[in-house]
């Protein structure tokens, strides 16, 4: 079960000795092994399935995007500026900085009054490789708008501008931006944060030291919001909707988070975090998941995420067919020769 109780300020590091959720294998072999923490738990709170240590307090990083849009919905914010489903999908988003991706950001920010300066994210060069070549091509440097968080800090922004406070330093944890974010954090995870680690995200935001299965508890209740206040249910319905309607503003082409919604559609709001860190909404079964890698792999997280949404049935057979390579992720070498695989370890394949 999750707690409510605060965490203790110095909390120790992530646990060694997980089970291992992902293997590597090369001819007939195992090479490597990846071990982590997954929770998967309903609304009220009940855990359904687990493995390894519920109890782990992780850094939920960009998994909870999701979550931190919810105030561009709940403030009226999206309404005044009329966003649609790109933007709203791009709130939640980890984007590749495809052109697409930042031609709605930039356009997003024109619209509210602001700029590519306004944001405090920083910059950095498109994870989508095509995308950073026609940049360099250009002789040009990317900029705080091909960020990967541009989007949910545009939302951020917006929120700001929208309610009348000051958009300078809306990444600092005192500033109303964070503070009305906490908040709802701590209400959909359960959890008392204010003695949480802290630590500042890639993006520059704070994030809050969280138990796996506070996550998990999140990620059901965004799944199932029917004990939330109607507002709040409303906007989750909508960003919900949102994501499934616009997978490819989530991540962008090749991406997991992109490749597994496009084939469940509304039956599953997952996102990526960094360091081997997965969350998933599951709203034809109102349920959240909630997983960890503990090396922080990414290649691994993405494999488990895929074995867990197996398990549960979200991915049936027709589906687990379009995602194969997901399942079992084929490792070539350069000579373009398959060598061995990415695939789900025992403690999630074994009955």
């Amino acid at each position: 079960m999750p707690h409510d109780h605060p965490h203790p300020a110095g909390a120790a590091a992530l646990s060694d000795g997980g089970p291992i959720l992902v293997e590597v294998t090369r001819g007939a072999m195992v090479e490597s092994r990846h071990r982590g923490h997954a929770a998967v738990l309903d609304p009220d709170g009940g855990v359904v399935m687990a493995w390894g240590d519920a109890e782990e307090v992780i850094y939920p990083r960009s998994a909870i995007k999701p979550l931190q849009a919810l105030p561009l919905v709940e403030s009226g914010a999206a309404d005044a500026l009329g966003l649609g489903d790109a933007e709203l999908a791009l709130a939640c988003a980890s984007h590749g900085g495809e052109p697409r991706h930042v031609k709605t950001v930039s356009d997003w920010l024109a619209r509210a009054g602001l700029s590519v300066d306004d944001l405090e994210c920083g910059g950095h060069w498109p994870s989508y490789a095509p995308a950073a070549r026609d940049i360099a091509a250009a002789g040009e440097t990317p900029t705080a708008v091909h960020n990967n968080c541009s989007g949910k800090h545009a939302g951020m922004l917006s929120t700001a501008r929208h309610l009348g406070e000051k958009t300078n330093g809306y990444i600092d944890f005192a500033h109303p931006v964070q503070q009305r974010v906490l908040g709802i954090l701590e209400q959909l995870t359960g959890a008392d944060l204010a003695a949480a680690p802290r630590g500042i995200d890639g993006c520059s935001l704070p994030i809050y030291g969280t138990r796996l299965g506070n996550l998990a508890l999140a990620f059901a209740r965004f799944a199932d919001p029917a004990k939330l206040p109607p507002a709040r249910a409303e906007a989750i319905a909508r960003i919900r909707a949102a994501m499934a309607s616009e997978p490819f503003m989530v991540a962008g082409t090749g991406r997991f988070c992109t490749a597994v919604m496009e084939v469940t559609g509304a039956d599953a709001a997952i996102k990526t975090g960094a360091e081997g860190v997965y969350c998933g909404a599951l709203p034809g079964l109102g349920l959240g998941v909630a997983l960890k890698i503990e090396d922080g792999a990414t290649r691994a997280a993405e494999v488990a995420m895929a074995a867990i949404l197996r398990r549960l049935g979200v991915l049936d057979e027709a589906r687990a067919a379009q995602l194969a390579d997901r399942l079992e992720v084929p490792l070539s070498n350069w000579a373009g020769r398959r060598v061995g695989a990415v695939r789900p370890g025992g403690a999630l394949t074994d009955p």
